[in-house]
């Protein structure tokens, strides 16, 4: 896949899936701008894939949910590099918590990250591809959690259920500009914050079918291959990427 002078965010990318799929962008010949939340994170990030003198990813510090954000990102890719080709939404957070006693205040975070601004973002950024009139790509970063109920995680899966449909539906309102909108869906992940669970990997590789939890790399190929553009004509789809997990559903506390 070639994205040479393609231009892409990348949210929430300071470690993890989105830090592996700004890295394997760059590797492809786009210019990247990362976001994080996390202002030295975010640096920190860029610098590491800038390490090879490329200079193609820029630290865009911040919460990915608030406008003032949202629009630094879009204006810095315009300013920068003179458009935008591609928006991977991947920032969201993750509060567990018993449907009993969730709070309106972790309601309200949770629904403020995953879909206000993912929602918001994707039409900041559809506006300008829509305006420059070469087409585009969004990706909407789900979970299987948003096909498969998963014990305390209510709030958290009601929102990837949510960015499907929005996927889906946009259709409707972005293919006559030749934008595609799709999903990704993780199944559980080795990324730095899950490998702090001391028996996540081993608890996944026992219930997946596959025999190992998802690395970074499965699904940052995934969501190149859906943004690039031999994926143009695929629009409106989410796809699972969980090492059969969801086809057979078992949860850690079945071992």
């Amino acid at each position: 896949m070639n994205f040479k002078n393609k231009v892409a965010i990348v949210t929430g990318a300071g470690q993890g899936i989105g830090f592996e799929i700004c890295t394997v962008l760059v590797a492809h010949g786009a210019r990247v701008l990362l976001n994080d939340i996390d202002t030295p994170l975010a640096e920190a990030a860029a610098a590491k894939i800038n390490g090879g003198g490329n200079g193609a990813c820029v630290a865009i510090a911040g919460n990915a949910s608030e406008f003032i954000v949202i629009n630094k990102m879009v204006d810095s890719a315009i300013t920068l590099y003179g458009g935008l080709d591609i928006v991977i939404l991947n920032a969201g957070i993750t509060l567990f918590g018993d449907f009993f006693t969730y709070t309106e205040d972790s309601f309200l975070k949770v629904m403020q990250v995953n879909l206000m601004g993912s929602f918001f973002l994707a039409q900041a950024a559809a506006r300008q591809m829509r305006q420059q009139g070469s087409g585009g790509a969004l990706l909407f970063m789900s979970s299987v959690v948003g096909h498969q109920a998963h014990k305390n995680l209510a709030a958290y899966a009601m929102t990837k259920a949510a960015l499907e449909m929005l996927a889906k539906n946009l259709v409707v309102e972005l293919s006559p500009y030749k934008i595609n909108v799709n999903a990704v869906a993780p199944g559980a992940t080795l990324t730095e914050r899950t490998q702090l669970e001391g028996d996540y990997e081993q608890i996944w590789s026992a219930i997946t079918p596959m025999g190992r939890p998802a690395y970074v790399s499965d699904i940052a190929n995934t969501a190149l291959f859906l943004v690039s553009d031999e994926a143009k004509h695929i629009t409106g789809q989410s796809l699972v990427v969980d090492g059969g997990w969801t086809s057979v559903s078992k949860l850690p506390g079945d071992l």
